[in-house]
């Protein structure tokens, strides 16, 4: 009988074991309480101590990164078969992989595929670069990032519509049907796995809440992509509107400078209008914005005439490539 464990500490973790503890036993799950869940600031945190009671084994990590003498032990006494990694935003000590008699697997992607788009967030990413398609493999843990050899890989597109959730979510269910098509090959050995394309990996770098200030010098369809990006269950994009904070989670292109619209003469981030269901309209480079959700203690600054802002020195430029995206050789 193969021992089965996954890792998690997310939503997205809930709904794999849902499906998989229907049709496969699941002998483990190693997650994060809610104090170091808000520690580590994870989007789409789920407490997941309920599964104690269908599953014979919850672990609590004593530290995020499982590098722990407690964490450890708990690896060594189990000795599971097979391990499944989905919503644990961090890499698994090499120390951990070894108690696997097969192996531990989780999802990458990006939307030039592996080996280009290893690192951090490259859904996020993709939205802010505005790509079309993004590639998403099963793919087996080694000691590197995100290097390891690929059991199967799914494309779904990335549509002008989707937001950092729909993708999670197209993510998601890729993950569930190839865990589903892949377990028993990979649980007996007769799976194929693939390595990795020839040529020189890339990396998206991490981004932090605070990267989510809105640089009104990006044109509408830029910010329009941005706001997609960081949206729920991430923190939101932000500005300042006299001193007072704005979260925007979602807007959408209601004037292109294409067209004739009475708000041509407004600077980037002036409150063009506010309408009676206190959706307003936001001048940028290029055209005009509707904020249909977002978030301010005081509401008072959302008047017309009022202008958002982001000081400069709180917008971190990210380096691009020669192609002017954020992935990134090794240096």
């Amino acid at each position: 009988m193969t021992r089965t464990c996954v890792f998690g500490c997310k939503d997205t973790t809930r709904f794999l074991l849902q499906r998989l503890t229907s049709t496969t036993r699941i002998d483990g799950l190693v997650t994060l309480d809610p104090e170091k869940g808000k520690l580590q600031e994870v989007a789409g945190y789920d407490d997941l101590s309920d599964f104690h009671e269908v599953l014979p084994t919850v672990h609590t990590a004593k530290q995020y990164n499982l590098k722990s003498d407690h964490d450890q032990a708990f690896f060594d006494r189990n000795r599971f078969d097979i391990g499944f990694v989905i919503g644990w935003q961090r890499l698994i000590p090499e120390a951990v992989l070894r108690t696997f008699r097969v192996g531990v697997f989780g999802m990458h992607g990006s939307s030039q595929d592996l080996p280009y788009g290893r690192g951090r967030s490259p859904m996020n990413w993709s939205l802010i670069e505005g790509r079309s398609w993004f590639h998403t493999n099963l793919f087996q843990y080694k000691a590197g990032v995100d290097d390891g050899p690929i059991a199967e890989t799914a494309c779904f597109s990335v549509n002008e519509q989707d937001t950092a959730e729909t993708l999670h979510c197209k993510n998601l269910l890729s993950m569930v049907s190839m865990i589903e098509r892949n377990l028993h090959a990979l649980a007996d050995g007769s799976a194929r796995l693939v390595a990795q394309s020839e040529g020189k990996p890339t990396y998206y770098p991490k981004r932090e809440p605070a990267d989510g200030i809105i640089d009104w010098d990006s044109d509408v369809f830029a910010i329009d992509r941005f706001i997609r990006a960081v949206t729920r269950p991430f923190s939101g994009a932000f500005s300042f509107v006299d001193g007072t904070k704005v979260t925007i989670y979602r807007a959408s292109i209601f004037y292109t400078d294409l067209e004739a619209h009475p708000y041509k003469a407004a600077n980037p981030g002036d409150i063009c209008e506010v309408f009676p269901s206190n959706k307003f309209l936001l001048r940028c480079v290029g055209g005009a914005l509707l904020v249909h959700e977002f978030d301010c203690e005081d509401e008072s600054p959302l008047k017309r005439g009022n202008t958002f802002t982001s000081p400069a020195d709180l917008i971190r430029k990210f380096p691009r490539n020669e192609h002017g995206f954020f992935d990134m050789p090794e240096s």
